[in-house]
């Protein structure tokens, strides 16, 4: 029975795949092709020549509601989309029946009653996306200049917590890249750690 089951096993993993390999500061980013809250495909070749920010985020999330509630988030994503002229996407990874999905119109309805401001919200049911990133928690954030390398990996800020008041006390990790970007300085913390609730993929 065991050398029955060897040659099985062997022929699972063979049509498993490769694994992907985790993204890499100074790399290009893995592309992409998924499909936003009103039914167009976006990938990252379609923003070439442009500074991309991506936001993994689960609404239920203490820490996303952390940087939602007192506007911290919406205020990146319009000195991000504004100031710097970056596209910012926001992923839902989280699949069908688990905490964070939503449908569609459920993720609209959140980018209106939050005023929010993202380029695109982009619904990942699959979790292929999350995966490419190897992103495991919400908030997880990442910056692809404009020649498609990845910059920037890690947390929104420097102070794990779920509490807003830390806020104004930490360091914006990404707001400080893209300052840093702007100045053609290099990015001083490429790799954070990043905080916050597991991907439900």
């Amino acid at each position: 029975m065991k050398f029955r089951l060897i040659p099985a096993l062997i022929l699972a993993l063979a049509l498993a795949g490769p694994v992907a390999a985790a993204p890499e500061i100074g790399q290009p980013a893995p592309d992409f092709s998924v499909v936003d809250t009103q039914g167009q495909v976006h990938s990252l070749s379609d923003f070439a020549g442009q500074t991309v920010i991506l936001e993994w985020t689960n609404h239920d999330c203490p820490f996303v509601v952390k940087h939602y509630a007192p506007g911290n988030m919406q205020m990146q994503q319009r000195i991000a989309r504004e100031e710097h002229d970056a596209v910012w996407l926001t992923i839902i990874s989280s699949r069908e029946g688990e905490q964070g999905h939503v449908s569609p119109e459920e993720a609209d309805e959140l980018t209106a009653s939050r005023n929010a401001f993202p380029t695109a919200v982009l619904l990942d049911e699959s979790g292929d996306m999350g995966r490419a990133f190897d992103a495991r928690v919400t908030p997880h954030m990442y910056i692809i200049d404009a020649d498609g390398i990845l910059v920037y990996m890690g947390g929104i800020d420097s102070n794990p917590s779920a509490n807003s008041d830390d806020i104004p006390g930490a360091t914006q990790y990404v707001m400080v890249a893209l300052e840093e970007m702007a100045a053609g300085l290099p990015i001083s913390n490429p790799v954070t750690r990043p905080y916050g609730c597991t991907i439900k993929y």
